[in-house]
């Protein structure tokens, strides 16, 4: 990938995937603030409007969202920072013969 260019290329794209099994499902990981998984529904080739090849991943036609992505997907896109559970603390006991 060009570290110069915000453009991610088809060659990114296949030099990423040639280090995948084949036959693992693939899914679309969309909006960074409120990260959720989708089924991918297919490419298409297209011309911009500068006369430029470009290539889109499309969402199925069923728009198919599987849930919020795993937090571990989020924190290597860098969507979200590292979260560790809050350090639990005792709690006193309770009912009809606490603290005695």
């Amino acid at each position: 990938m060009d570290p110069h260019s915000p453009e991610m290329t088809v060659g990114d794209i296949l030099d990423l995937l040639s280090a995948c099994d084949r036959d693992t499902p693939v899914r679309l990981a969309i909006n960074p603030f409120f990260p959720m998984a989708h089924r991918l529904g297919g490419v298409e080739k297209a011309v911009d409007e500068h006369g430029r090849p470009m290539v889109y991943i499309a969402e199925s036609p069923e728009a198919e969202q599987f849930g919020p992505l795993p937090p571990a997907v989020a924190v290597a896109l860098t969507w979200q920072d590292p979260v560790e559970a809050p350090p639990r603390r005792r709690r006193g006991a309770t009912g009809p013969d606490a603290g005695q």
